[in-house]
């Protein structure tokens, strides 16, 4: 397929036409974006996005840094799921790291008490923490867990809250809840 030029919506000006059919071509607006298509829709199919095809932005370069794959320098970009470094040399080498990584310290799970929590990234970003055996097991936490006994209840589980600009320590238990 024949990539269309940018089109121009002035008047006097020629308009662009489909390689296909040579009816005029439409922008039009669909799920995944802005697309260019064929006026002559059903008899010809021919679509082109507008949007570009590649997810992420070079942000910065590296230059101190290099790919453990191919020894060129890293970049930091911005993807679809958040920030990340890469190598320069994509999609040759396709090496990527994630910023973020999740805490190594594994917390017993005190539901099911055979998994253990995990740090996860919802679909909106937001980090929370959960079981690894889900969906057997399904629980969940919002804040960071820390290991402890709940001073009050005896509960397996204390979380990490920000009050007023402190950190503090609560028990996990949604009942208990009692600052420690």
């Amino acid at each position: 397929m024949q990539k269309p030029t940018l089109f121009s919506k002035m008047a006097g000006e020629d308009k662009e036409h489909c390689p296909k059919c040579q009816s005029e071509l439409i922008i039009l607006n669909g799920g995944y974006g802005p697309f260019v298509a064929c006026s002559n829709y059903p008899k010809c199919d021919y679509v082109w996005p507008l949007k570009q095809a590649a997810d992420s932005q070079i942000i910065k370069e590296l230059l101190d840094y290099f790919c453990p794959k191919c020894g060129h320098n890293v970049v930091l970009k911005q993807g679809r799921f958040g920030m990340f470094i890469g190598c320069s040399h994509y999609p040759k080498c396709e090496h990527t790291e994630l910023i973020d990584k999740p805490d190594e310290k594994l917390i017993g799970c005190p539901q099911c008490q055979g998994g253990e929590l995990l740090q996860r990234t919802s679909r909106f970003g937001k980090v929370f923490y959960g079981c690894n055996c889900y969906p057997k097991c399904q629980f969940v936490l919002n804040a960071k867990p820390i290991s402890g006994k709940c001073s009050f209840c005896q509960y397996p589980l204390l979380i990490e809250k920000k009050i007023s600009q402190n950190m503090k320590i609560f028990c996990a238990n949604k009942l208990c809840n009692k600052q420690q």
